[in-house]
């Protein structure tokens, strides 16, 4: 018997669902504001999308990266970025925060990381970047829970979402 279809949370309570868009928007213009780049926000999203397990972010934001002039050679060390000298200070400041997020039951970032991270970071970047780290999780367990497919042709690259 094949396996009941989910309820899409993201079209169920749309209303809420933009309210979560929204935010995912307000978290961009900061970015932008502050000069943090699309790239650096997909970087984020594909790593805590590893980290949740969510397919569907995980295709979308890897698409969003590519076009952002990421390199599939960088995304395919993401998952062990601390190991590779690929990633500069700033992107590794980005990544230590979103693991930091999304790993809140096991290890969390330690007060040594975190200190590290505000030497390479200003505080207002460091808010925004954990925003968006905060954002995607709750994209990520809106698909997750929704069940939402993995594209076979690949996503849509909309401008608009997550």
């Amino acid at each position: 018997m094949p396996p009941a279809r989910r309820l899409y949370l993201d079209k169920q309570s749309s209303a809420i669902f933009k309210s979560l868009t929204a935010v995912a928007v307000q978290v961009r213009a900061q970015a932008t504001e502050l000069g943090l780049s699309r790239r650096l926000l997909e970087l984020v999203n594909i790593r805590v999308s590893q980290l949740n397990g969510c397919g569907y972010c995980l295709q979308l934001h890897t698409a969003r990266a590519l076009a952002e002039g990421e390199t599939t050679h960088r995304l395919s060390v993401l998952t062990v970025w601390r190991e590779t000298e690929l990633f500069e200070p700033r992107e590794r400041a980005a990544l230590m925060l979103a693991e930091g997020a999304t790993l809140v039951a096991g290890e969390r970032i330690t007060d040594a990381e975190y200190a590290w991270v505000t030497s390479v970071l200003t505080a207002d970047e460091i808010s925004v970047l954990s925003w968006a780290a905060i954002t995607i999780n709750s994209f990520n367990r809106v698909s997750i829970l929704s069940r939402h497919p993995v594209p076979v042709q690949g996503p849509a690259v909309a401008a608009d979402a997550g």
